[in-house]
């Protein structure tokens, strides 16, 4: 295969022209022809002829290069392998090459081997600037974050009322399957982590609390402390990293598998068909895992009662029911309801924002559980300041 350049009344043409004696010596070269470098493509431009003409073009490259093929010329993966080497390396070098005049067969193959896919490594992008700019821009993509969490937020809500008054489309042995998952399968985790987390309230308490001879005292301290917030913060914690990271990874991979866009095809609301469903299991189990942790964080702190301050077991808990009331236990449910809302919310969230690669989906995961974490922490900060403003 030879090429012959042609520059008649700026009208630039590369014309392929095939050629059965050079043809098998090429099959071999083209197999890495699309990493030369421009000076060994220089090379293929045979005649003297073509050099005068091609350095012309070297020295301006404004006009546009018609890729061509001669007459008669019938298809063959070596053309077009040829045609794609010699097409990419021009445009590495800044010229236009326009492949419109090629036939159709040839043309349609260079077409989608040219798309871009959207799975291109990532481009360093020049940031060229201002501050104000750079401010603006940042401003706007979190104005724009904001509102799309908001809607996400408030079409979620709807989806919920939507479920509870029994217009929801979803499907029972869908819910039926993450109301389990977030249910008993997550017992265990939590058993162990409230129990050692009021073992450890105890010790930091006991600390302070012997040298007053006031250790009995603990058993109080771990009850209110367990029931009001840190039973429902560590059951938060626990279902964030577990459960909301789920509801990310398991919607975030029917989205790359392409399943959320033939739910919409069909004409479902991905809000109550994935959404709601999710939101109102861990909402249903979230408070009963709250008290388990309670009871169990309470449990945990007997055993430094009893074991390392000599305190009797009845006493330990006579005076750990003596301070429990309604209006803790209540208050730490509430907590845990609003952080259930928080965790389903943000892992179904994370989950629909993925992108259609493999990589998205971790990312979410990651994302799911930071949206959750931060969250539940500025909702206890203002459910605190709303609970001393009443005095509860």
């Amino acid at each position: 295969m030879t090429i012959t350049l042609k520059d008649i009344n700026n009208k630039r043409e590369l014309i392929f022209i095939e050629d059965e004696k050079n043809l098998k010596q090429e099959e071999k070269s083209l197999l890495d022809s699309d990493g030369k470098d421009f000076d060994e493509i220089k090379e293929e431009l045979y005649s003297e002829k073509n050099r005068i003409i091609f350095e012309k073009w070297l020295r301006d490259k404004s006009g546009e290069i018609f890729v061509m093929v001669n007459e008669g010329i019938s298809y063959s993966s070596l053309i077009g392998a040829k045609i794609y080497a010699i097409v990419k390396n021009l445009d590495k070098k800044g010229f236009k090459v326009s492949i419109s005049l090629l036939p159709l067969e040839i043309k349609e193959i260079l077409e989608l081997s040219f798309k871009k896919t959207g799975n291109e490594a990532p481009q360093t992008k020049k940031n060229n600037l201002s501050l104000l700019e750079a401010i603006g821009e940042f401003s706007y993509r979190a104005y724009k974050k904001i509102t799309k969490c908001m809607d996400f937020t408030f079409e979620a809500f709807k989806a919920v009322l939507d479920f509870l008054g029994g217009t929801a489309v979803y499907r029972k042995k869908d819910f039926a399957f993450i109301l389990e998952d977030c249910s008993y399968k997550a017992v265990g985790i939590i058993s162990l982590v409230s129990f050692l987390v009021g073992l450890i309230i105890a010790f930091v308490g006991a600390i302070q609390l012997k040298s007053f001879g006031a250790g009995i005292y603990v058993a109080s301290m771990v009850s209110i402390g367990m029931t009001r917030i840190m039973g429902a913060i560590m059951v938060g914690i626990v279902m964030a990293g577990r459960t909301g990271s789920s509801f990310a990874a398991t919607l975030g991979t029917m989205v790359v598998n392409e399943e959320v866009d033939a739910l919409k095809t069909l004409g479902i609301k991905i809000s109550q068909y994935l959404v709601a469903p999710r939101i109102i299991a861990i909402v249903m189990t979230i408070p009963s895992l709250t008290l388990l942790a309670d009871f169990l964080g309470i449990l945990g702190g007997s055993i430094v009662g009893v074991v390392f301050l000599g305190i009797s077991s009845s006493n330990y808990f006579i005076y750990a029911s003596n301070v429990l009331s309604l209006n803790n236990i209540l208050i730490g449910l509430f907590h845990s309801i609003v952080y259930g809302m928080i965790i389903g919310i943000s892992g179904c969230y994370a989950g629909l924002e993925v992108k259609r690669d493999a990589d998205s989906v971790g990312k979410a995961t990651t994302s799911a559980v930071v949206y959750a974490l931060v969250w539940m922490i500025v909702a206890t900060g203002i459910i605190t300041v709303i609970l001393e403003v009443m005095d509860l």
